[in-house]
């Protein structure tokens, strides 16, 4: 019995992380049903297009629905326009003719496209404007009109779908952001080590790509929001300031990890050691449970624990200066143990900044 609560809880705890995920499946298959039906019933000529935009367009959030339907809808009516304007002005009698007229249609479609990505459309909607009416036996401006039909239909019932069933940006970039939290307090602990141990560059390196991926990612869904609150005039929260909080973060680990790139001298280890470890023990303990509280709409946790262990690597720093520790230090030993100094300092000022963003989030929920 306790085996199947453990493999029930765990089921749950996979549905939580995947909640968007499997919102997507639903809101992918609905859109793909429902517009199969309404082609039919409005009796469009390719359905299979019509689906295959619905499907297309029915993205993770709403804010990326909508773009990405603007952006389908503008390439098609373009490509459809100018490829019908083409078919019907340059005869095209036999195949040889026709494979020119096809080249004078891709040509400068493929082209806008490349200079201007919300006309990616244009290009496959420019071929299949030549190309279909030796299947379906249409002329170009009939065809022309079925391909913008076909995606209108498709289309429109990815934005109803979004629209009905939505998936907030703004709640799926606070997802994101709770999850590049929880990452930093993993790997915080592991860059500290390399003040006192050599550590395994290539380790480190992903540690930073997977910093920089999972920022690019909160960076990518905090766009959608904004479009979101653009388009709609909605009242949800800027998450802008929590977004460049998250990227000072990542920067204060960048300089901890090039600082912590070589062990520092035995001497310095034997002194400042233990402080350090506190420090990284706090900060991870402190990321983590502002992952947690910003995932929940709650108030953050207390500074204090951090603040103190802080205070305390900084007031022994200055007392071994003062002392003159620092004078028979390489230069380059020197400059690492100023820069972690100056990291810990920012890493100082972006908590704070960080219990303020997690406390406006929690407040306007």
């Amino acid at each position: 019995m306790s085996r199947m609560a453990t493999e029930w809880r765990s089921l749950r705890t996979r549905v939580r992380e995947h909640r968007a995920q499997l919102g997507l499946s639903i809101r992918v298959t609905i859109a793909a049903l429902l517009s199969f039906v309404l082609s039919h019933l409005l009796n469009v000529p390719l359905p299979l297009w019509t689906v295959l935009t619905a499907v297309i367009l029915t993205q993770v959030s709403l804010g990326r629905s909508l773009k990405a339907t603007i952006d389908y809808l503008v390439g098609t009516l373009g490509g459809a326009i100018y490829a019908g304007a083409v078919a019907v002005l340059v005869p095209h009698a036999n195949e040889i003719a026709l494979a020119g007229v096809l080249a004078i249609t891709v040509a400068p479609l493929a082209l806008l496209a490349a200079i201007h990505p919300s006309f990616s459309v244009a290009t496959f909607t420019g071929v299949l404007v030549i190309l279909a009416p030796g299947i379906t036996h249409a002329g170009p401006i009939e065809s022309a009109f079925d391909r913008v039909l076909e995606v209108a239909v498709g289309a429109i019932t990815a934005l109803m779908v979004s629209l009905v069933a939505p998936a907030r940006a703004h709640a799926l970039a606070i997802e994101a952001a709770a999850q590049m939290l929880d990452l930093l307090a993993r790997v915080l602990p592991e860059l500290f080590a390399g003040f006192m141990q050599t550590g395994d560059a290539t380790a480190i390196g992903r540690i930073q790509n997977s910093i920089g991926q999972a920022f690019a990612r909160t960076e990518a869904i905090v766009a959608e929001a904004r479009h979101e609150r653009i388009s709609f005039l909605a009242a949800q929260p800027d998450a802008g300031p929590l977004l460049r909080t998250l990227l000072r973060l990542r920067h204060d680990l960048v300089m901890i990890g090039r600082a912590a790139a070589v062990p520092l001298p035995e001497t310095f280890q034997a002194r400042f050691g233990p402080l350090l470890a506190h420090v990284a023990k706090t900060a991870a303990d402190y990321l983590r449970r502002s992952g947690q509280a910003l995932a929940a709409h709650s108030d953050p946790s207390p500074l204090d624990a951090v603040e103190a262990a802080l205070d305390d690597y900084a007031d022994a720093f200055a007392a071994a200066r003062r002392e003159g520790f620092t004078l028979g230090l390489p230069v380059d030993t020197a400059e690492r143990i100023f820069a972690l100094g100056f990291a810990l300092d920012q890493l100082r000022q972006n908590f704070r900044d960080l219990e303020r963003c997690i406390r406006e989030a929690a407040r306007r929920q």
